[in-house]
């Protein structure tokens, strides 16, 4: 259960305010910092690896890479890249730059190709990334990461909980949502607000399942 495995790791780690996941912060809000940049360019189907086979939703010619800048858990700036369905290639760009206005931390952003495609690899090393085509965790329907159209940000901190499941297993201390600590996302804070400005959703609003990584264009 969530609870059990919350007690045991706060045996390991200590009190929650020792939590805290980075080793570094960005400049403070409004200090001299280089420009937000970020571009989209067209991706090939070699490009996408193991993240797409036939029978996929969409195609190559569907998505883009999108590159943005973000604050890494270090406190440096970094760029990262994205695939994205080409319709909403803007609202995310647009997104990640009030992101990086708003010093959020990112751990890492790259292509879930980096991990083989596995989503399980890809969480567990708190990447940041949108397109893989595959079916809903504990379902057969394709999910949203299959259009390009969600993206799941800093899943160690933000896992998918679901009873006693915490995905990934690493996530179980930061299943306690009462904890702040920069790289998680809450409701009324700068991840919620920068999506919820481009029209998408955040998974931890949802009811029977709390899915505080996926952020989505359908909701879904």
């Amino acid at each position: 259960m969530v609870a059990v495995g919350l007690v045991a790791a706060l045996t390991v780690l200590g009190p929650l305010t020792a939590c805290d996941p980075t080793t570094g912060r960005p400049p403070a809000v409004g200090a001299t910092v280089p420009a937000y940049t970020t571009s989209t360019r067209t991706v090939t189907r070699a490009e996408l690896g193991t993240s797409w086979s036939s029978g996929c939703p969409v195609g190559a010619v569907d998505l883009r890479a999108v590159t943005v800048a973000y604050w890494g858990y270090d406190g440096a700036r970094r760029t990262g890249t994205l695939i994205v369905h080409r319709k909403v290639a803007a609202d995310v760009r647009q997104a990640f730059g009030r992101l990086y206005a708003a010093r959020f931390q990112i751990e890492r952003i790259t292509p879930v190709t980096t991990y083989g495609a596995s989503d399980d690899r890809s969480m567990a090393a708190n990447n940041t990334s949108a397109f893989n085509c595959r079916r809903v965790t504990g379902g057969t329907s394709y999910s949203e990461h299959s259009y390009g159209w969600a993206i799941d940000l800093n899943p160690v901190q933000n896992p998918y909980v679901r009873g006693g499941t915490v995905l990934p297993p690493s996530g179980v201390i930061w299943a306690d949502r009462s904890l702040r600590v920069p790289g998680m996302i809450h409701a009324g804070g700068a991840v919620d607000d920068a999506f919820a400005e481009i029209g998408w959703y955040w998974g931890g609003r949802w009811s029977s399942v709390k899915d505080y990584q996926h952020l989505s264009y359908r909701n879904r």
